[in-house]
């Protein structure tokens, strides 16, 4: 029988592990090739053959997407199959229109088909939309599951721009791991926090095989999302995030409203400075579309090392980077720093742009007034620290989960802001999370109650 063959659109990411869970071994379909969007530099590269299996002696080459519609035409394709996250439906629309146009067929996969079953109990943290906040409701969630006594091991969405063979299960342990692996900004910003915490992180491209090593030492898996992707691992608890300062988003884009379907627990985070028409309109939607799931509201107060520093000054505020590009946020926890302790002024990065920082805001023109902590490579790293340099200001305000001050060289006044999540009221995460997992054996049991 004639093989099908299918391209995968990602970046770097859900893609690679739509192909390992439904593809790689799998003889009745033939991977032509990747293409990849949004991450800087992953195209022009091959999927490696170690980690594509007996059936790719060759490995899958990635192409820039733009080649796409060429791709289709040249091998012949029948199915292309979208695998990236965080876009507009109206987007996910129009690349079906194009693919459609060429004579093939357009898909998504997700769901059950690529939740890979854990043998520990497993927590997923999710979001509508890349900013939400899941990075400080996940760290609440694993206090409250310390706190509980028992072992928590992350597992965080892949972030793979690296020698992908090298990439393919990574243990994070201490800060020292993050050096030895050469970890991005992107990725110490979502490894650091779990790592100052004394837990575990693992990462990388092999999904089932990362899980099979986290088994070893946890007695609770907990899935720390990227954007607003699903999760990898089939959930006894799938907590989503959601934003009322951008209502409406959470039912239109993908897959960020497979999330909030899937949730059996919705955290309307940022309470305390959403407009009250945002909660409001958030709140309904939950109700309509998933009523039977637990609303947890939360804010995530903001806090910095010395407001002196803000109160009347110029300032220039660096945002987390993924948040501001693809997730459209043209605001975030530096910028609110900046209005909440009275700044003078917040200076305009753009002017003082340099090689591919200039690129990212030719890509994202909306980011506004701020600049993105952009580090996939060295060569961003540089550019980032040329921008901060050359813009004029009295301080730099660093809203960056991690303290960028160790990776990137800041000759002016700095300081960082701090966030965390806080509930409010009743229910809370500690109560959920203890009704349903609070009689899973403690470290040295069996996991899972049957």
């Amino acid at each position: 029988m004639k093989k099908k063959k299918i391209i995968i659109m990602g970046a770097a990411g859900r893609d690679f592990h739509n192909f390992n869970v439904l593809y790689r071994d799998n003889k009745d379909v033939e991977v032509v090739a990747f293409t990849a969007t949004q991450i800087p530099d992953i195209e022009g590269r091959v999927y490696p053959a170690a980690l594509a299996g007996s059936l790719y002696p060759k490995g899958v080459p990635i192409f820039p997407e733009a080649e796409l519609l060429i791709l289709i035409q040249k091998h012949q394709v029948d199915e292309v199959v979208f695998s990236y996250s965080d876009v507009p439906y109206e987007y996910v629309m129009e690349k079906a229109a194009y693919v459609m146009s060429q004579g093939a067929r357009f898909a998504v996969e997700g769901g059950s088909a690529t939740m890979i079953k854990s043998s520990k109990p497993v927590i997923s943290v999710c979001a509508v939309r890349t900013g939400c906040g899941k990075s400080q409701t996940t760290r609440r969630v694993a206090d409250v599951l310390i706190e509980m006594g028992l072992k928590v091991v992350a597992i965080r969405h892949p972030m793979p721009y690296g020698d992908l063979v090298k990439q393919a299960c990574q243990r994070f342990a201490s800060l020292a791991d993050m050096k030895k692996h050469k970890c991005t900004i992107e990725e110490m910003e979502e490894y650091e926090p779990h790592i100052n915490r004394g837990i575990v992180v693992y990462a990388g491209v092999d999904y089932e095989k990362i899980v099979r090593q986290a088994e070893k030492e946890a007695d609770v898996i907990l899935w720390d999302g990227g954007n607003n992707d699903m999760s990898f691992y089939k959930a006894d608890l799938y907590i989503t995030v959601v934003d009322p300062h951008r209502p409406g988003h959470e039912i239109s884009y993908y897959p960020g409203q497979n999330n909030l379907l899937l949730a059996d627990v919705v955290v309307i985070n940022k309470i305390d400075t959403a407009p009250i028409d945002g909660v409001r309109e958030v709140r309904e939607n939950i109700r309509f579309y998933n009523p039977n799931a637990v609303v947890v509201d939360a804010a995530s107060p903001i806090s910095v090392e010395d407001a002196d520093l803000i109160r009347g000054k110029r300032v220039l505020v660096i945002e987390d980077g993924p948040t501001t590009t693809h997730g459209e946020m043209g605001y975030g926890a530096g910028m609110m720093a900046a209005v909440k302790f009275g700044a003078a002024e917040t200076v305009d990065p753009r002017p003082f742009t340099v090689g591919t920082i200039t690129e990212t805001f030719e890509k994202y023109p909306d980011i506004g007034t701020l600049l993105p902590a952009m580090g996939y490579s060295g060569e961003q790293v540089t550019d980032l620290e040329k921008n901060i340099d050359k813009t004029g200001c009295d301080t730099v305000i660093i809203a960056t989960p991690i303290d960028l001050r160790r990776v990137v060289k800041i000759k002016k006044p700095s300081i960082r802001v701090f966030y965390d999540l806080q509930e409010i009221g009743k229910p809370d995460l500690r109560e959920v999370i203890q009704s349903r997992l609070g009689k899973t054996r403690k470290a040295g049991g069996k996991g899972r109650k049957k």
